[in-house]
């Protein structure tokens, strides 16, 4: 059996070629659907960033109510409040996405553990039963120095 990418002969029954890395089409397809992946750094940059917008909104809202509204300090307390709540509620959203991450490259990397484990499993039962010796440890005691005894004439 040969990769339809890169041309190299693989062994058959696994799904995915060893030199390029390209998925065999004679493998058995995987239903397994993943979400899109999304930084760690993105969303550690989309918190600040509502965090420190959503304030300064805020802030600038509360200002306008009460020179431009003439709003009582209750109303714009509540308005205040109800905002800061929809910020709040949008950084839960993007810890939950940061740490649904973190677990999930946990749980996939064992589970791509035990799928590799498997086909080395089945490679390994077709090893030599004894390790032969290296040619390097051939031509290494080839080279070692002989001492012969000098005979006195």
């Amino acid at each position: 059996m040969y990769c339809s990418s890169c041309g190299v002969a693989v062994t058959p029954g696994l799904s995915y070629c060893n030199y390029c890395g390209e998925r065999l089409s004679g493998a058995k397809s995987d239903s397994i659907i993943r979400s899109p992946e999304v930084k760690p750094e993105t969303l550690v940059g989309a918190m600040v960033f509502t965090f420190v917008f959503g304030l300064g909104a805020i802030t600038a809202l509360m200002g306008v109510m009460k020179v431009i509204l003439h709003l009582e300090g209750g109303q714009i307390l509540g308005i205040a409040l109800l905002n800061f709540l929809i910020m709040l509620s949008l950084e839960a959203v993007f810890i939950r996405l940061l740490l649904r991450r973190k677990r999930g490259a946990e749980e996939g990397g064992d589970m791509l553990k035990g799928q590799g484990t498997r086909e080395l499993d089945a490679a390994q039962a077709r090893v030599l039963p004894e390790p032969m010796s290296s040619v390097t440890e051939h031509t290494t005691r080839a080279f070692d120095p002989v001492y012969r005894e000098r005979s006195s004439k």
